[in-house]
């Protein structure tokens, strides 16, 4: 793969200035998809990534991930925001919605396409199942099974083989016409400046791919930090599907604000078990 061409301009101004080394802002954000109630695991990641910024006087971000917009659940993005609101959460700036930023997403995918970036992949999950990463059949628009069945492509990065974080050709546009995950969240990372990304346990594989975007488009990564996950009593991964791990139970239960923060903070390994505080009491400490 050749060296990528300079990125364009009128979209590189979209993107927010780069730092230099002697610029200490840091900024974070916490990014919730809309697809239910967010749980303990959720809250506990917000709380870390809080933490992580405020204490270090930095900016705070909350960004909704509504781009598969037949996941969005009615209510669910009022209903985070008064969750966080509620623990004494508060972000900075207006709620950034993904959704009203297609149009820029898409102009970044005709750039990319243009300079030969991106190549059209018709392997359905099902032929990938059980591969640590894409084996690269269609990269030279090799003809298989999914082109036989004409198939819509998804639009894969062509990553180069010597790339250092082994992420493989990454998805940047799924078969369906969303703009994927890789790119959204990467872009969205650029255009707001964020230094530092908080998440689940659960998501550490993905930095991998987002590493390789941020290289084609020649932009340093955020440095990433990974919370532990809150397990359900069958030792699962929490789910917003299950409705009794979110605010209302505890709620409903007796339990205030400085009860849950407490619980999260226990779950970080802040404070000991059965501690109430406030999230300014943990700054304080």
């Amino acid at each position: 793969m050749h060296p990528p061409p300079s990125l364009p301009a009128h979209l590189l101004d979209s993107l927010a200035p780069r730092r230099s080394a002697s610029d200490a802002l840091i900024c974070g954000r916490f990014a919730p998809s809309p697809t239910g109630s967010l749980h303990l695991g959720n809250l506990q990641t917000a709380l870390a990534s809080f933490l992580q910024v405020r204490r270090r006087q930095g900016i705070w971000r909350l960004r909704i991930d509504d781009l598969d917009t037949p996941r969005t659940k009615p209510g669910a993005i009022k209903a985070i925001q008064e969750d966080l609101c509620w623990l004494g959460l508060e972000w900075d700036g207006p709620v950034i919605l993904q959704s009203q930023h297609r149009g820029w997403y898409y102009s970044w995918l005709s750039w990319l396409r243009r300079e030969g970036l991106l190549f059209p992949c018709r392997c359905s999950r099902r032929d990938l199942a059980g591969l640590a990463r894409y084996p690269g059949t269609c990269r030279q628009g090799d003809r298989g099974w999914g082109w036989q069945q004409g198939r819509l492509p998804s639009w894969r990065l062509r990553v180069p083989n010597h790339d250092p974080y082994g992420s493989g050709d990454v998805v940047l546009r799924r078969a369906d016409g969303f703009v994927a995950y890789q790119l959204a969240t990467v872009l969205d990372d650029l255009r707001c400046g964020i230094t530092d990304v908080v998440r689940g346990e659960d998501l550490r594989e993905a930095e991998a791919a987002q590493r390789s975007v941020f290289a084609v488009l020649q932009a340093p990564a955020p440095t990433f930090h990974y919370a532990p996950l809150v397990m359900d009593a069958q030792g699962e991964k929490l789910s917003k599907r299950d409705q009794s791990t979110g605010l209302k139970a505890l709620i409903d239960q007796g339990c205030d604000a400085l009860d849950v923060i407490g619980q999260l903070a226990f779950g970080l390994g802040l404070v000991p078990h059965g501690t109430r505080c406030s999230v300014q009491e943990l700054l304080d400490r």
